[in-house]
């Protein structure tokens, strides 16, 4: 088993007034050649946006791009005439495949929106662009792994690549083991609030714990906490 730790306090961080935004790997003018993906997963950005702001039209190709309101609303538009309103505990993914241009607004005039987006190398390139989301109640993942992204599963949100994001909403005292789909996938913990144990590692707040060459981890909540689990595969062609 092989691990890599990255506390919430050794990411790269960009603020430009509208936009506040914390970055678990390599992205925009942060760079560290030791941070750039872990396996597939190439990009989680931490983000804040003012009220009314947002990210104004601009392209993706051959990525799945996942968005995870946490708090607030986002207003998405794309190219192929898409209008959607993105709200907290919804869960969506734009496969951009061939080629797509979307703009993410903040929906609300009166909060900012938090959101995680988290870029994935997909398993197919140049498929045609295609979009979803499904919303997923925080009482279904009380105390339970609950798959909100995945390649197999009608529930999930369904993604181009062998990856699994799963969300657990735990309380003090909760622990459980995480089973790997895949072989020669690893995950990437990232603790959305509480305090956590992963495989004996304590973690706090936006803390990220990257695991592979296993077959399963172990999760044991120390407080009350969420926390976001991405499998993804290791080995990539070109990465």
């Amino acid at each position: 088993m092989k691990t890599i730790l990255h506390k919430a306090n050794t990411r790269g961080h960009a603020s430009f007034g509208w936009l506040n935004s914390y970055h678990s790997f390599s992205f925009g003018n942060y760079h560290n050649p030791e941070r750039m993906h872990f396996g597939a997963l190439r990009v989680l950005n931490d983000d804040s946006v003012q009220q009314g702001m947002g990210f104004s039209k601009h392209p993706h190709e051959n990525m799945e791009i996942v968005s995870i309101p946490l708090y607030g609303d986002l207003h998405h538009k794309d190219s192929t005439g898409r209008d959607e309103i993105i709200r907290q505990h919804d869960v969506q993914i734009m496969s951009a495949g061939s080629g797509i241009a979307h703009s993410e607004r903040n929906a609300n005039n009166d909060k900012e929106v938090k959101f995680l987006q988290l870029w994935v190398l997909p398993k197919e390139k140049d498929i045609e662009p295609r979009y979803e989301q499904k919303t997923f109640r925080p009482e279904d993942r009380l105390n339970k792994v609950l798959t909100v992204v995945a390649p197999d599963n009608d529930k999930a949100v369904r993604i181009n690549q062998d990856a699994w994001f799963s969300l657990v909403n735990a309380s003090k005292g909760f622990a459980t083991t995480y089973q790997i789909h895949k072989e020669g996938n690893g995950v990437y913990a990232f603790i959305l609030k509480g305090n956590v144990t992963i495989n004996d590692q304590a973690l706090e707040p936006r803390d990220g714990l990257g695991i592979w060459e296993t077959s399963s981890i172990t999760i044991q909540a120390d407080t009350d906490a969420e926390i976001l689990l991405i499998e993804v595969p290791m080995k990539i062609q070109g990465v």
